[in-house]
């Protein structure tokens, strides 16, 4: 996605994206930001040392038990 993403738009401008989409995932503890990571020992909601990715170990720990959340949970009808 970044490939696209820097050839529409220059490369700084595309690197403070990238860098603002991590920072609001983590923030919100969305995806992989919703558990800790093993191989930095960062807590949840935390960005990883590593700048821009997420370690693997985070992601396999994620995908073995993934959150679900709605993007408004509060319309979402509840199951009965």
């Amino acid at each position: 996605m970044i490939a696209l993403l820097s050839a529409v738009i220059p490369s700084t401008a595309a690197d403070a994206a990238h860098d603002a989409a991590h920072e609001t995932a983590a923030r919100f503890r969305h995806g992989t930001y919703s558990v800790a990571c093993p191989t930095c020992h960062v807590p949840a909601g935390v960005l990883c040392l590593a700048r821009r990715s997420i370690h693997a170990a985070r992601r396999d720990r994620y995908l073995q038990n993934p959150k679900p959340t709605g993007l408004v949970p509060l319309l979402v009808g509840r199951a009965r």
